[in-house]
């Protein structure tokens, strides 16, 4: 029993996580209904920009907060160089889909280009030892990655449900037309969109990275996949859908590590996605829509 405890912390944990990447393929696809497949190379980047601050001897801190910063600012670019045009031409949406997956592929020949192809120690920055609770053995780092993950995930949730920046990305979500003729900037929204997005992915990046000590160019093809998975299982474009989707990829995976063995828990989040999609594959918070011909 501690033993699968101890297993479930850590699927809470990572599913934060899973959560705090899935956020970002809710918020575009609830904005521009577009599957971003370039948002795994972004976490990936994200990783990559912190240990570069830390290398410059940046403390903790601030390292993740300039890759946080570069990372928003990249996912910006990203739709301002590839994606706008698009829409302004009015292309097909498989276009948009396409472009990101090459975005992606750009992104990581870029990281291996200028970090090298090898995996790289990260700093263990959130190590603060192992906590004791009747004989379950928790890992510091878990503590962090859970703290922050679930408080950033209570941050947005209250922009987009509190705020008038919020009320803008729902009215610009259910209809871009209407609320740009109601006065709202949806150029500006779209930016913002993707500046959180790649903020977020930053964030998801920097703490794994420091979970796992590790960075590689690849690194965010799997666990890209994983939130797609999550953001899939509770309603793609519902951030408190990205939440608990993560949350049952993480607690899932996790225990099907230790009943049925290590080297089948990143099938897991793919056996989920099969499953939601033939059963309801509108996801547990998605709606289904009506399409008027």
């Amino acid at each position: 029993m501690a033993v699968l405890i101890q297993q479930l912390f850590n699927g809470i944990a990572l599913g934060l996580v899973y959560a705090l990447v899935a956020v970002g393929y809710s918020l575009v696809f609830g904005i521009l209904r577009l599957i971003n497949f370039s948002h795994g190379a972004v976490y990936a980047f994200g990783a990559h920009a912190a240990l570069f601050f830390v290398g410059i001897h940046f403390g903790p801190i601030p390292a993740i907060i300039c890759a946080v910063v570069i990372t928003g600012l990249l996912g910006v670019l990203i739709d301002k160089l590839a994606l706008s045009p698009l829409r302004k031409k009015k292309s097909v949406p498989i276009a948009a889909l396409v472009t990101t997956l090459g975005i992606s592929n750009i992104i990581q020949n870029m990281l291996v280009v200028i970090f090298g192809s090898q995996r790289k120690p990260f700093p263990d920055f959130f190590n603060l030892g192992m906590l004791n609770f009747n004989g379950i053995q928790m890992n510091s780092r878990q503590f962090v990655m859970f703290g922050v993950s679930l408080a950033l995930l209570l941050v947005l949730l209250l922009v987009v449900q509190k705020t008038k920046i919020g009320l803008a990305m729902r009215a610009t979500a259910q209809n871009i037309k209407a609320a740009s003729l109601m006065g709202v900037n949806v150029n500006s929204i779209i930016t913002l969109t993707f500046l959180m997005g790649g903020a977020s992915a930053a964030i998801a990046g920097g703490m794994v990275s420091g979970y796992y000590q590790v960075v590689y160019p690849g690194m965010g093809f799997m666990i890209g996949l994983k939130a797609f998975a999550a953001s899939v299982l509770g309603g793609i474009g519902s951030l408190p859908g990205a939440l608990v989707g993560g949350l049952a990829v993480g607690i899932i995976e996790s225990v099907a590590a230790l009943y049925i063995g290590s080297n089948y828990r990143d099938s897991m989040a793919f056996i989920i996605l099969i499953v939601v999609l033939i059963f309801r594959p509108a996801g547990i918070f998605g709606k289904n829509e009506v399409i008027k011909v």
